[in-house]
């Protein structure tokens, strides 16, 4: 595979620069290095396929052969870890604490984020060694739960997931968070699956062009 694996320190310092993941959940994907041009063209540059979509490590390893920095999602259990980064994964992502998937990425030198809720959840990711903390659900709790986190835990790169849109996408990355997952608001299942890559492009440009100074 093309995809180059960055250490977590790589991955933070790349997120900072290029804040936003786009997260698929999709019952098909046509193509997926299609769909990663399509997203990159619109300003993000990252992906998440997810294991919520029949046959990702296949998709996956497209994408990765393009040479799109690509990352699998909805990580449960160290074997799906191994399928993903054999199949050319850049980092993985869990919706919770999931330390056997912790520890299976960090014997293949892979980042890992690992979703957390509470500031307990988020010290344990950080004992875990999560190259950053994904909080979800994002929209439940609002941005001003991102900078409240900060308190206790100055500087943690935190991720923002679930309900994060065009609208509140910058609150969040202005009250603390590293970086922010676009769902449905760039990639809605529907057009995903359909494989309309302009309407992608231009839900992705809405999306970053939503972040910048007005």
């Amino acid at each position: 595979m093309t995809t180059t694996v960055p250490s977590p320190a790589e991955l933070r310092t790349a997120l900072a620069a290029d804040p936003v993941i786009a997260v698929v959940r999709a019952p098909h994907i046509p193509d997926a290095a299609a769909l990663c041009s399509a997203l990159a063209a619109g300003g993000i540059g990252w992906t998440e396929l997810t294991f919520t979509t029949p046959e990702v490590t296949t998709h996956l390893a497209r994408a990765a052969e393009a040479g799109h920095p690509v990352g699998v999602g909805t990580v449960l259990t160290a074997e799906q870890a191994r399928e993903a980064l054999d199949a050319g994964a850049g980092f993985l992502v869990t919706p919770g604490l999931r330390p056997e998937v912790a520890e299976t990425a960090h014997r293949a030198g892979a980042p890992v984020l690992l979703g957390a809720l509470t500031p307990t959840e988020v010290a344990t990711a950080l004992d875990l060694g999560a190259a950053a903390v994904k909080i979800f659900p994002a929209k439940s709790f609002g941005p001003g739960y991102f900078k409240d986190l900060q308190g206790p835990y100055p500087g943690v790169p935190l991720v923002a997931s679930g309900g994060v849109n065009a609208g509140n996408a910058a609150d969040f990355l202005a009250h603390g968070a590293l970086a922010v997952c676009a769902g449905t608001d760039v990639v809605p299942p529907a057009v995903v699956a359909a494989g309309d890559w302009a309407e992608i492009t231009r839900r992705a440009k809405a999306f970053t062009e939503a972040l910048r100074p007005a």
